[in-house]
C-alpha cells in the first residue's frame, strides 16, 4: 500500500517579515508532496514573490481571495482544493522542518482507520513550548480559572494550559491542540464540516477538537515534531486580534453549553473576558513604547548607564516581549 500523500494548507493575512522563512520551509520538505496557500492580503511584493513560486514550483498552488474571509474560511478553501489524504493546517508564521513533518506522518501511519488530529508541539524562537499546543477541555470554569490566573493562586484547581507539564515521550491522547500545526486526514476534515466559519479568528481549532471528541473522534499531542512558530509577526493591530479572540470564545460557549444556566454563565463572563483581553493588550502597548523610549535613550546616549555608577551595575537592555495569540 502507498503512503498517503501530504498536503499542507497555511492561510495568510498581512503575515509579516517571517512568511517567505515559512513558506520556503514547507517547500524545502521532502514529506510535502502538495502545499496549497490561500492568500487573503498581503503586501505588493510579497504577493509577486507567492505568484513566482507558484509559476516554477508545481506543487505549489497559490489561492487569491482578495480579502480577508478569516482563518477557519480560508482554511477550509484550502482544503477543498488539496487533494492529499492527510492535511498539515500550518500557521504562516510558523517553520516547518523535515524530522517534524516525517514523525507527524510516522505517527499517521499508527492510526488504524479513525477520526482522528494530531497536533505538533509548537515552540518560541527560544526552544520553549508555546501556549496552546496542548490543553485540557475549555470550559466556563477552566476559563474562568485561566482567566483570573486564579490557578497560580490555587494550584489544586488546576491549569487549561500543559505546556509546562512533563513533556511525554510518544504520542499521547489530549483533549486539545493547535491550529499552528494540526494534522488530520482530509476525509474526516470533510465529514466534521471543517472549520466553523462562524469563528473569524481563533478558537476554531478548539471547537473542531472537541466537535471530533463528541463524535467519537480522537486528539493527540506529538511530543516529537517541533515546529517553531514565531507568533506576533502579524502586520495587523493587536486590538483586531485580540477582539476577535474574545469574540470567538464567547461563540464557543454559546456553541457548546445551551442550557439556560450554561446561557446566562456566558453571557456573565463576557465582559470579563472582553476586558482582560483589552487590559493584556494595552498593557503590551504601554510596555513596547516604554521599551522604544529606553532604546532610543541608549541610542542617543551610547555607553552611557541609566543607573547612578556608584551602585557598580549597568541597566539592563529592555527584553523583547513575546507574544501569543493563544487562549
Amino acid at each position: 500500500m502507498s503512503e498517503p500523500k501530504l498536503s499542507v494548507v497555511t492561510v495568510s493575512w498581512m503575515t509579516g517579515e517571517r512568511l517567505m522563512d515559512s513558506v520556503k520551509s514547507v517547500l524545502a520538505t521532502p514529506a510535502v508532496d502538495e502545499f496549497v496557500f490561500v492568500n487573503h492580503v498581503n503586501p505588493p511584493a510579497t504577493v509577486v514573490e507567492l505568484r513566482d513560486l507558484a509559476a516554477e514550483n508545481p506543487k505549489f498552488k497559490l489561492i487569491e481571495t482578495g480579502a480577508n474571509l478569516g482563518f477557519g474560511k480560508g482554511c477550509n478553501l484550502g482544503a477543498e482544493v488539496a487533494t492529499g489524504e492527510l492535511l498539515l493546517f500550518l500557521n504562516p508564521d510558523a517553520v516547518l522542518v523535515p524530522t517534524a513533518a516525517d514523525q507527524l506522518m510516522q505517527s499517521a501511519s499508527q492510526m488504524k482507520g479513525e477520526a482522528w488530529i494530531i497536533g505538533g508541539r509548537i515552540l518560541n524562537d527560544d526552544g520553549s513550548e508555546q501556549r496552546g499546543a496542548r490543553r485540557g477541555e475549555l470550559t466556563l470554569r477552566s476559563a474562568a480559572v485561566s482567566f483570573l490566573g486564579l490557578e497560580r493562586l490555587m494550584p489544586w484547581l488546576g491549569s487549561i494550559h500543559w505546556e509546562d507539564e512533563q513533556l511525554p515521550e510518544a504520542l499521547v491522547e489530549v483533549p486539545t491542540v493547535s491550529g499552528a500545526a494540526m494534522l488530520i486526514p482530509r476525509e474526516v476534515f470533510a465529514r466534521h464540516g471543517g472549520f466553523d466559519e462562524r469563528y473569524f479568528l481563533h478558537v476554531e481549532d478548539i471547537d473542531l477538537c472537541r466537535t471530533m471528541r463528541n463524535a467519537g473522534g480522537r486528539v493527540f499531542f506529538e511530543p516529537r515534531a517541533n515546529i517553531l512558530h514565531y507568533g506576533g509577526t502579524s502586520e495587523t493591530s493587536p486590538l483586531f486580534v485580540e477582539t476577535h479572540k474574545a469574540a470567538g470564545l464567547v461563540k464557543y460557549f454559546w456553541k457548546f453549553y445551551p442550557s439556560v444556566f450554561e446561557r446566562t454563565g456566558t453571557v456573565v463572563m463576557a465582559v470579563p473576558v472582553f476586558l482582560a483581553i483589552w487590559a493584556r493588550v494595552a498593557w503590551h502597548l504601554v510596555k513596547n513604547r516604554v521599551n522604544r523610549v529606553l532604546k532610543r535613550e541608549e541610542v542617543r546616549e551610547p555607553g552611557k548607564s541609566r543607573l547612578p555608577a556608584t551602585r557598580g551595575t549597568s541597566a539592563s537592555p529592555p527584553q523583547q516581549d513575546v507574544k501569543r495569540s493563544e487562549a
